[in-house]
């Protein structure tokens, strides 16, 4: 919390000193106002639910051949009780699988929120280009996930080549060009004391 409110004081010590303008929006509102995005969301969950009972009728069948396992157990041959536990095994694998496949980092479920996402934040990420051109913005955060995030950035801030130049890193070209033309300008114009 320390972080953070140092970080904003910064900021608003940065932005009063160089002149830049900064903005926030809360995306959580902004989506929360939007109709499309309340459909994709049901769609979504009744996916996940669908999905959900599929996940958890795969572990009680596991379940359930575990439990019959545990009461034939003494009564099974060598042979059976190796057939049986890895009936068990594979069962498992398959419910495990199924669980990632769906719920996984790259499963189902996340390519289907990154679809049905992609058109609603594509319109947010228009407006907000809209709105800082309009208001003559040069950073927008969104308050809406842990920390700030930054939504858009005016190129004209970003230090990225002149970073790299600086550990001896390959820069852009056109940044090299632009900065000769720079450092000639610099050396014509007198310094002002």
């Amino acid at each position: 919390m320390r972080f953070l409110l140092a970080f904003l004081g910064i900021l608003l010590f940065a932005s009063s000193s160089f002149a830049q303008k900064f903005g926030y929006v809360d995306t959580e509102f902004i989506t929360s106002k939007m109709p499309e995005y309340a459909k994709v969301q049901q769609q979504i969950d009744q996916n996940t639910k669908t999905w959900l009972a599929e996940v958890d009728k795969k572990k009680k069948d596991v379940e359930k051949l575990e439990k019959e396992y545990k009461l034939e157990e003494l009564l099974l041959t060598e042979d059976l009780k190796q057939q049986r536990l890895a009936a068990i095994q594979t069962k498992s694998k398959e419910a495990k699988s199924f669980e990632n496949q769906v719920f996984g980092a790259e499963g189902e479920l996340f390519k289907m929120k990154q679809a049905a996402y992609k058109s609603i934040l594509d319109q947010i990420s228009k407006a907000i280009e809209k709105v800082v051109r309009a208001k003559r913005l040069d950073f927008i955060f969104d308050k809406a996930n842990d920390g700030l995030v930054l939504l858009y950035t005016n190129p004209i801030h970003d230090y990225s080549d002149y970073v790299l130049e600086e550990l001896g890193l390959e820069i852009d070209p056109n940044l090299v060009e632009k900065t000769k033309k720079e450092e000639a300008q610099e050396q014509k114009s007198p310094k002002k004391n």
